[in-house]
């Protein structure tokens, strides 16, 4: 192998890198003077640091200097996320409060945003002050681009209070600053004994700053928390509700996830049963996009949360400038509230029931009972509503009950002709309809009244969830009307499915009552049929699964339906026993079997498709 030596050339090479890279050494050291600046400048960085603080001094005279802690990593990068086109407010997460006699709302320095909501006349079941804002549970903010391409979102700013007055109205203004005329403003009126606040963003002078081009986001973001003793109860009627399309109501599920993306809506209701979040716009949002999770499954018991909702609005600059009127209504679902804004429709975001049932509801019973309730204790108002429908109810109840005794007086017959043509099912339904015509009975005539009881028993059921009145009103043993009752508690993690981990007495009782009530309406006209379900096996399991179903219901509900058919009982009785008398119906029926009775269209051609389908039988078979 050839050994390798250094010669001449390698020895230049070497000397003449040495000999640049000392030149540019000295080239690059700094002056004395600078050597100096420098020094000066790690001892101004050193004071800061040892004093743990910067000090941000505000252009206008008048304002303190405000301070934020080098240790605060999430402070500094909030201000250091202000300094761009939003660099004149220093940070401060001090919060201004605005209240009447009705609500308490504080608004952060932090975004602007409403960061607790109190009502201060209601409390939880629990008995704590009913909050529908507190602890983070809520954000709000416009998320928006800059004219450097930055992405800002407001409740990540900074804003400056000035709390004023309007006549007897409380005014917050907020502004975000880039300097003292330029500025985004949050601005919040208060009314004397008004849970309706007014609300205003805008901006002044920010053509430039806010790229108008790129959409404008309002974000609002809620996670309803839990008010009622029972979850479930409250859950079923917690939704997100909202108006668009010139009126249209429309709901998110209110027993899974949903989202939806609706245009012109006109407000946003985030309601939690009987209090409601609410934000109203005077000019439609253009676009809306929607969702709702829910939070509480089937069997949970101690879930602090219902469901979380979220909103996204697009929102337009007009002229270069953002200006959008609103409204924020903090307070309860009661429409005895909502209906004095009624150029807003908020009651609307009440669920009283779809059409004619929701009609009934809103402006029968929930007035009725509003008058009952004034003069009467609220558990006896509902006795006594309950009385006077039924009462008002009693001639169909008569028409019902008059059909069974009909049908009950031809039973020996219809029996008979079931065996005469057991082996022939279109005879024997023939024999039957030829029956029904000469005895004057209708077979449907006791369906009808029925159907008439529809709207009634609808509306009444979606009354006593959507009742306000109703809320922590006691009666007898239960607590609260627009809650369960009960008269025993399960062990702690002892829990029947579907059941409930307590036992409700109304709910039973109520049972008890629709068990008798079947009986004496359908438990004597119930004749088995081949291929037909065992209706006697119904009769049995429908109060059995109306007592699982409402023994997590309201106990008003379940009062109204024991009262109810215990006085449907004592009507039917009494039409039993005073008005009909079955020899009477049986010697009518007998008359009418004499007289001649004309077909009327319906009955001719039901009459003609029989035996059309009785002939092709016969031919069929030859």
């Amino acid at each position: 192998m050839e050994e390798k030596k250094l010669d001449i050339n390698s020895i230049i090479g070497f000397v003449l890198i040495f000999g640049i890279l000392i030149f540019m050494f000295y080239q690059n050291k700094p002056t004395a003077e600078e050597i100096e600046a420098q020094k000066e400048k790690q001892e101004q960085v050193e004071a800061q640091a040892k004093e743990n603080e910067i000090q941000v001094i505000k252009e206008e005279e008048e304002e303190e200097p405000v301070s934020i802690n080098l240790q605060d990593s999430t402070a500094v990068a909030n201000y250091k996320s202000n300094i761009g086109a939003f660099g004149y407010t220093a940070p401060s997460d001090a919060v201004t409060t605005l209240e009447n006699e009705l609500v308490s709302l504080k608004i952060s320095n932090k975004g602007a945003q409403i960061v607790e909501a109190k009502m201060k006349n209601f409390v939880t079941h629990d008995s704590v002050p009913v909050y529908l804002v507190k602890d983070g549970n809520a954000s709000f903010g416009l998320n928006f681009s800059t004219s450097d391409n930055r992405v800002l979102n407001t409740k990540d700013l900074f804003f400056e209070p000035s709390l004023s007055n309007n006549g007897n109205n409380q005014v917050l203004s907020m502004k975000a600053k880039v300097a003292s005329n330029k500025y985004l403003e949050y601005r919040y009126e208060m009314k004397p004994n008004d849970y309706l606040v007014d609300f205003t963003i805008r901006s002044q002078d920010l053509n430039g700053v806010i790229n108008s081009s790129s959409p404008i986001h309002l974000e609002w973001k809620l996670k309803g928390i839990r008010q009622s003793k029972s979850i479930q109860y409250e859950n079923r009627y917690t939704r997100l509700t909202y108006n668009h399309e010139d009126g249209k109501i429309s709901k998110l599920s209110e027993g899974s996830d949903d989202e939806e993306t609706e245009e012109d809506v006109k407000w946003l209701s985030y309601r939690q049963h009987f209090f409601s979040s609410i934000l109203a716009t005077k000019e439609n949002f253009k676009k809306a996009e929607l969702s709702s999770v829910n939070h509480v499954e089937e069997e949970s018991r101690t879930a602090g949360f219902t469901k979380s909702y979220a909103s996204i609005v697009d929102l337009e600059m007009n002229g270069g400038e953002l200006s959008q009127n609103m409204h924020w209504y903090y307070g309860p679902t009661d429409v005895a509230v909502l209906d004095d804004y009624k150029e807003l429709g908020l009651a609307d975001s009440i669920p009283f029931g779809w059409g004619i049932f929701g009609w009934i509801n809103r402006y029968v019973f929930t007035p009725f009972y509003s008058f009952l309730s004034t003069y009467f204790p609220y558990g006896i108002a509902i006795v006594i509503m309950t009385i006077l429908v039924r009462l008002a109810m009693s001639p169909v109840t008569y028409k019902s009950y008059l059909s069974q005794a009909k049908m009950k007086v031809l039973k020996p017959e219809i029996t008979e002709l079931g065996e005469k043509y057991k082996d022939n099912a279109m005879k024997k339904q023939q024999a039957t309809m030829k029956l029904y015509n000469k005895a004057g009975v209708s077979p449907m005539s006791g369906c009808v009244p029925a159907f008439l009881q529809m709207p009634i028993f609808y509306a009444l059921f979606m009354f006593f969830p959507t009742s306000f009145a109703l809320r922590q009103k006691s009666f007898l043993w239960a607590e609260d009307l627009s809650s369960f009752d009960t008269i025993y508690q399960f062990p702690e993690g002892f829990s029947i499915p579907f059941y409930g981990d307590h036992i409700s007495l109304f709910p039973i009782l109520a049972s008890v009552a629709i068990f008798f009530y079947m009986m004496m309406t359908t438990g004597q006209n119930m004749p088995q049929q081949p291929g037909m379900p065992n209706m006697k096996f119904i009769m049995y399991l429908m109060p059995f699964m109306m007592l699982f179903f409402f023994n997590n219901y309201a106990s008003g509900l379940s009062l109204y339906y024991f009262v109810s058919n215990l006085i449907t009982i004592g009507i039917m009785l009494v039409i039993k026993k005073f008005i009909l008398d079955d020899d009477k119906i049986h010697a009518q029926i007998q008359e009418n079997k004499q007289k001649p009775k004309k077909e009327n269209k319906f009955q001719k051609k039901m009459r003609e498709m029989m035996e059309q389908a009785e002939a092709q039988k016969k031919t069929g078979k030859r």
